[in-house]
């Protein structure tokens, strides 16, 4: 027989799966204003071309920030995402320029050098039970220094037609990163929401202990995680690179700030156990709103990272209220 739940009484999923969603909106109705605010204080916001300059820079940020939401999420931390996005990218242009290669090798070996820099991460946080936040923070300057030893200090020029297109198409007048940040978003926000393997992610930020209770074979786990950010640091790199037509040593600088930032706006708890894809995709619509706006305003750079951090702070400040709530609650 059916039973109908008592009125007013509610399950700590259900609660969850509630502010999440509150979360979400409240991100939502934030970048109205925001955009809304940036409209009024500059007339060129609202323009298709600026629209379009909003979604090709949030399409690097973005597909950075879904890899920071799967490692937050898991009670993990990337710090060398921005430089990982670098060295994936020269190491790109330099098989497809300085080799010669065929442009699937370079686009391959981006996404590769990506996935190989986290799976070390991944190793050494699980093997070697170093903390993420030291493990990431040297791998940040590890391979921004390797991104300069390929390169030779130099940008790499002269990108070939078929990888230029990947960051400078616009089929039916959709720039092709967009194309791409999109299907990645949801493809993520399927594997997070909706898959075992998502389940146990948030499962393992959510406690350790009751993941290796419930027989979640946590190291794996995070090494799988370490190597998927890693992976699309590097689509972040190739988009990048395919976009200025070129493989830049110092690209993705400070982009994991952003990145982070981008997905906690979006909901994801810092300290772990919570996640949103979509509410990310929110995030980095947010970050790319307000430094596109900031550009118009003609704000100087220090200016910006200024307002980024501050974000950050608030960003982190909202969501532990939310979290202390769901406590009390």
């Amino acid at each position: 027989m059916a039973t109908t739940a008592t009125p007013g009484i509610w399950s700590r999923a259900q609660r969850a799966s509630i502010d999440r969603l509150h979360i979400r909106l409240e991100s939502f109705i934030v970048l109205l204003v925001l955009a809304a605010a940036m409209a009024v204080l500059s007339p060129f916001f609202l323009s298709v071309s600026n629209f379009l300059n909003i979604l090709l820079a949030t399409s690097t940020i973005g597909v950075l920030a879904i890899a920071a939401t799967f490692v937050i999420s898991s009670g993990g931390l990337d710090l060398s995402l921005g430089s990982v996005m670098g060295l994936s990218g020269v190491v790109g242009a330099y098989i497809a320029v300085n080799l010669g290669a065929p442009s699937p090798f370079g686009v391959g070996a981006c996404i590769l050098a990506g996935a190989i820099a986290g799976y070390i991460n991944g190793q050494i946080v699980t093997r070697a039970f170093v903390p993420a936040f030291i493990v990431t923070l040297g791998m940040l300057g590890i391979a921004r220094g390797l991104a300069l030893v390929i390169s030779g200090g130099r940008v790499i020029y002269g990108l070939p037609e078929y990888l230029l297109f990947l960051g400078q198409g616009r089929p039916f007048g959709i720039p092709v990163p967009v194309i791409i940040f999109v299907i990645t978003a949801l493809v993520a926000h399927f594997v997070l929401a909706y898959t075992r393997f998502g389940r146990h992610t948030l499962a393992l930020g959510d406690s350790e202990g009751a993941a290796r209770a419930a027989g979640i074979r946590v190291e794996r786990q995070r090494r799988i995680l370490y190597t998927i950010s890693g992976g699309l640091a590097g689509l972040a790199g190739m988009i990048f690179m395919a976009r200025i037509n070129s493989g830049d040593p110092t690209a993705g600088l400070n982009y994991e700030l952003t990145a982070i930032t981008a997905a906690i706006i979006g909901g994801t708890n810092l300290f772990g156990g919570r996640g949103s894809i979509l509410g990310t995709m929110i995030g980095a619509l947010i970050m790319g709103v307000l430094q596109n706006g900031l550009n118009l305003l003609a704000v100087q750079s220090y200016y910006q990272q200024m307002a980024i951090g501050a974000v950050l702070i608030l960003a982190v400040f909202i969501d532990q209220y939310q979290v202390r709530k769901e406590t009390r609650a």
